[in-house]
């Protein structure tokens, strides 16, 4: 099955505590329903505290990212489902639990991945 990627920036989430709270309670339960349904894979929040860092291939390291990526930060689920429309209906789920618009993008489909 492809497997799809619903991520959204921490500047979409625009909220009172109050509204945080209930965000942080609904898309856990969305995240429960989809481990329920089999098709959770990963997800998580970007940790905005830690710097990201450009590896070489000898291991050196430099502070920061490629320069026209941009910056990288919020939430972002991985869902591993057999459609397109199946995904949309997630990313829905999770917009309405976190209380904003949700990014949708399908990973290459690798058969040794």
């Amino acid at each position: 099955m492809p497997k799809f990627l619903i991520s959204f920036p921490s500047s979409a989430m625009n909220l009172t505590p109050e509204e945080l709270e209930e965000a942080v309670n609904d898309s856990h339960a969305v995240w429960r329903e989809a481990v329920d349904a089999g098709v959770w894979v990963f997800g998580g929040a970007i940790d905005e505290d830690t710097a990201p860092v450009i590896v070489e291939a000898d291991g050196a390291m430099t502070r920061g990212t490629y320069p026209d990526s941009g910056k990288l930060d919020g939430g972002f689920a991985i869902f591993d489902v057999p459609t397109y429309e199946e995904a949309v209906e997630w990313a829905a789920k999770i917009a309405k639990a976190c209380k904003c618009p949700q990014e949708l993008r399908i990973f290459s489909d690798d058969p040794e991945a």
